[in-house]
């Protein structure tokens, strides 16, 4: 891959991979990655910065992490971001925009000189604030006005994102904190890669987890498992480990190879075998 030459090359930003500092408002965006997925460094860190700071604690139920990217690019640059299940709240260029969930990888373009800063919300935690089903905003930016109202901080650092959210907290919604546990439960147990499995052992039908799923996270319990399962394929890839890609297809509940690779390739823009190819 040319690295010397942005505008040929794809950047991967999984935020998993990327460590997290404290904000202030006037800070620097410094950080070191802890681990280049694509091994670009040449190609993108020397052009951005970025920083995560922690949500206050009486956001931290809703809000699971800031995030604050700045980028400085002589030419036209394209950068591959994967999915995960999350809502965001973004301020760029005095727009202020809700993304639902994404279901599918997406290419973003940066060019020139700017900063955007965001806050992920915990899968399942958007409902309350939105006021009707995450799903329908699913694969959809819509302006943060329908949301928070029209009167929104233009250039906000994260305090004043904070504020903005404490302003418009909702009360505690039993349907949105079960949808939270669920998702946390999926991502911290790999054995969890069917949904029948999953439904029986939460008590529940699958019909009522797709319900709850919908409502809550945006896209459904199936989806959600293959994201997290094919998260950790990608950590045994940077391992090293050797992989038996018909019997890791069979293990993650998928019929055949095909189908796998199709979700792989859905959610991180290329095949295993490819992908396994960068490290």
């Amino acid at each position: 891959m040319d690295t010397a030459n942005p505008t040929r090359c794809l950047a991967v930003l999984e935020k998993r991979d990327i460590g997290r500092t404290r904000h202030r408002k006037d800070a620097t965006y410094t950080r070191a990655v802890a681990r280049d997925v694509r091994e670009l460094g040449s190609a993108w860190q020397r052009f951005q910065r970025h920083a995560f700071p922690t949500p206050s604690p009486d956001l931290a139920g809703h809000v699971a992490r800031y995030w604050l990217v700045s980028w400085d690019y002589a030419e036209p640059y394209r950068q591959l971001v994967v999915p995960y299940p999350n809502v965001h709240l973004t301020f760029r260029d005095g727009r202020a925009e809700v993304h639902g969930v994404s279901s599918g990888h997406q290419v973003k373009v940066l060019e020139g000189r700017g900063h955007v800063v965001g806050a992920a919300f915990h899968p399942g935690a958007f409902r309350p604030f939105l006021g009707r089903p995450v799903s329908t905003i699913t694969d959809r930016t819509i302006d943060a006005s329908e949301v928070f109202g029209p009167e929104l901080p233009p250039d906000p650092g994260v305090e004043e994102v904070e504020e903005l959210l404490r302003a418009h907290l909702p009360e505690r919604d039993a349907g949105s904190e079960e949808a939270v546990a669920v998702v946390r439960r999926i991502a911290a147990e790999p054995g969890i890669t069917r949904v029948d499995g999953l439904a029986a052992e939460a008590g529940t039908s699958v019909r009522q987890l797709q319900r709850l799923f919908a409502e809550h996270v945006g896209v459904g319990p199936k989806w959600v498992i293959r994201r997290y399962r094919l998260h950790e394929v990608t950590e045994r890839l940077a391992a090293g480990a050797a992989i038996d890609w018909a019997e890791l297809a069979a293990d993650l509940g998928y019929v055949d190879q095909a189908h796998f690779i199709r979700d792989f390739r859905a959610m991180f823009g290329e095949t295993p075998t490819h992908h396994a190819a960068r490290y």
